[in-house]
């Protein structure tokens, strides 16, 4: 397991705010592991995998690109999850001993892409249960205010997991009764809204269960964003029969086995012994 100086680790206000607000920005901290991946998306853009889910806007704008799951396909996402201090940082966040990787995605807006990206949380969507969890937004390139992720401070402890659709509005699995999400966008006075710009190397650290959205990108810049999602002790799967996304419908897990296996590499264990 990678060696990381104590100088990155977020500090304990950090730390605080990740728990009040269920989202903090990271500065600088992922700087020397831009270039590779930058290197890793546009492979991956030329080559996409399987699981790409990308939009194209019917206005004939821009593309939205996405695609998940590639760390063990992509040699720079590989590097990133084994060798950055992104799992250090995320046990620090999570309040956990360890950090075990969970998934990647990658979500590219080209210049121009019409295509918001609606407000949800990341939990519903998901196969995995427990309280310590964050995932690492991580742009590319420069990213405005404007066109930069926001979260609904606090969110995150309303205490309930929110029927989730696709981002074309549709639900997402069939005969699911909870209950929707509140209109953030018309209700936006109601909430404390969290956004910051951002530069390569800096990360926004948000709760699976934060509601969060991003703007269309009318900008002429391109906002490429690496995301990596990370899982504490408390970490269970949780069987959603094979919808969600990412699906993971291969997985040989019941709800309730511990999250384990190639595809969730135990990355950082502070209870391992150093060299």
């Amino acid at each position: 397991m990678p060696t990381v100086s104590h100088a990155i680790l977020p500090d304990e206000a950090t730390v605080a705010a990740y728990a009040t607000d269920g989202a903090v920005a990271i500065r600088g901290v992922f700087a020397p592991f831009v270039e590779s991946l930058r290197n890793g998306v546009e492979a991956l853009m030329a080559n996409p995998s399987p699981r790409q889910r990308s939009y194209r806007p019917k206005d004939g704008s821009a593309l939205f690109f996405q695609d998940l799951c590639n760390w063990r396909d992509v040699p720079e996402f590989a590097d990133f999850v084994l060798n950055s201090p992104a799992a250090a940082v995320a046990a620090k966040l999570m309040g956990s001993p360890t950090a075990r990787f969970f998934h990647d995605h990658v979500l590219v807006k080209e210049p121009g892409s019409s295509i918001a990206t609606p407000w949800h949380q990341d939990m519903p969507y998901y196969c995995v249960s427990g309280a310590q969890n964050v995932s690492f937004w991580m742009p590319l390139d420069p990213v405005p205010r404007e066109t930069s992720l926001e979260i609904v401070a606090g969110s995150h402890l309303w205490g309930l997991d929110h029927r989730p659709r696709r981002f074309d509005g549709s639900i997402l699995i069939e005969g699911d009764d909870r209950v929707d999400l509140p209109d953030i966008e018309a209700e936006r006075s109601k909430h404390r809204i969290l956004g910051w710009a951002l530069e390569p190397g800096d990360a926004v650290a948000f709760a699976f269960r934060a509601v969060h959205g991003a703007s269309a990108n009318h900008s002429a810049l391109r906002r490429r964003v690496f995301s990596a999602r990370w899982v504490g002790e408390d970490a269970r799967f949780l069987d959603r029969g094979g919808k969600g996304s990412p699906a993971m419908s291969h997985l040989d897990l019941k709800s309730g086995d511990p999250l384990d296996g190639p595809d969730f590499p135990l990355v950082f264990d502070a209870g391992a012994p150093t060299t």
